[in-house]
């Protein structure tokens, strides 16, 4: 009965975003929104580049005539993944996978950041 419930998409702390905006550093743009703007097939490809890779950038295109905020914000909300970046007309998009292997998941940082014991 609770299996077709959403799960509440997790909230990143500072570390854990920042970790995952070096990831994402060296990386091109998986998907590019180009003049057709935001259609159920640019969402699918977002969903299946995620599940394949976690971590992507996508890109807006100049002549998409759609603002940068609200399309990064409704992509995430669509794709049920967590907007890490926006810069320019490129943003970061995460979402873990469960199903990858052990070897292949990106392992976030611990949420609390153990303070050092002086001694």
């Amino acid at each position: 009965m609770l299996e077709n419930t959403p799960q509440p998409i997790p909230i990143l702390t500072a570390r854990q975003k920042q970790f995952l905006k070096a990831l994402a550093h060296p990386l091109s743009p998986l998907v590019q929104i180009g003049k057709e703007g935001m259609s159920a097939g640019i969402i699918d490809t977002v969903k299946a580049e995620l599940q394949n890779h976690e971590l992507i950038k996508v890109k807006i295109g100049n002549n998409s005539g759609l603002e940068k905020h609200t399309t990064s914000q409704a992509v995430a909300e669509q794709t049920e993944s967590i907007l890490v970046q926006l810069i320019g007309k490129v943003f970061i998009l995460y979402k873990a996978n469960p199903e990858k292997a052990k070897d292949k998941k990106i392992k976030l940082p611990s949420a609390a950041k153990p303070y050092p014991v002086r001694q």
